[in-house]
């Protein structure tokens, strides 16, 4: 019976939280003339499919969708290796100082990251990398993140050690180790890590507004706002716009929910 109401409860929240994306979809398929209507049903009575190939010419999206997908998968890849590289010597390697490394490591997300803008603003208009995508992927290759570093580690601390002494006796050096031994064992975890990069790169905001000025180096997340500003009381063109950004996003996290789950669960049994 427990259970049950467990379950039920669940459910409900589940549909309370899904409510503002139903809207979003509702509205995207709705006609303008009854977008700002009273009693507008929740299923329209004519889908207007053509609000999306419209929301999508307004601007030039595929330029837009171009520089996050590049952003994204290369600053994906960027994380999750050099962030696995650096969790396994935490990890796995003995060194002088590694505990007090680490703990110097993880302290650096307590800095909110307004307090590094404008010196990494100064160092990149130095580079003279303003209004290019390299300050929005580069970084991704020094070390992937505090946060990736501290979930890898943990799930590194849990591989057993006669997993590494046996591909010791093999021959195989730390390098070997961790190609060998760690990265097949770790998919869990690297899959949570590729999740949160990709959402996390995809829906930046921030980075892009700084550091990009032109049509050319624009993301969606800033061509989604230029939308609200230019076109914003047309609802139907803008959710069908947010939807169409929304999409690779709940693909990507359902696609990967198993090895998601997976990795936050035994990310956090030893540490």
């Amino acid at each position: 019976m427990k259970t049950a109401l467990r379950y039920i409860c669940l459910i409900a929240l589940g549909f309370l939280f899904l409510i503002p994306f139903l809207w979003m979809v509702s509205t995207s398929l709705t006609p303008a003339n009854q977008v700002m209507a009273i009693n507008r049903p929740w299923i329209p009575e004519r889908l207007e499919w053509r609000n999306y190939p419209q929301a999508l010419t307004v601007l030039p999206f595929h330029i837009f969708l171009k520089n996050t997908l590049i952003v994204t998968s290369l600053a994906l890849i960027g994380q999750v290796v050099s962030a696995s590289l650096v969790a396994f010597g935490f990890a796995r390697l003995r060194f002088r100082g590694r505990d007090a490394l680490f703990v110097l490591v993880i302290s650096t997300m307590m800095i909110p990251a307004q307090v590094t803008l404008i010196p990494t603003f100064i160092l990149f208009a130095r580079l003279h990398w303003i209004d290019t995508l390299r300050p929005l992927i580069v970084p991704a290759f020094f070390g992937g993140g505090a946060f990736y570093i501290f979930l890898l580690r943990q799930f590194f601390l849990t591989i057993p050690g006669e997993l590494e002494d046996a591909a010791k006796i093999d021959g195989c050096g730390p390098l070997g180790v961790f190609r060998t031994v760690a990265i097949p064992l770790a998919k869990p975890a690297l899959a949570t890590v590729a999740v949160f990069s990709f959402v996390g790169h995809w829906n930046d905001f921030l980075g892009p507004l700084i550091y990009t000025q032109s049509v050319e180096t624009k993301t969606l997340a800033l061509g989604l706002n230029s939308f609200r500003s230019l076109h914003g009381t047309q609802y139907h063109l803008l959710m069908a716009a947010s939807v169409c950004v929304l999409l690779p996003v709940l693909l990507i996290f359902f696609a990967a929910q198993r090895y998601f789950v997976r990795g936050m669960v035994f990310s956090g049994i030893k540490g």
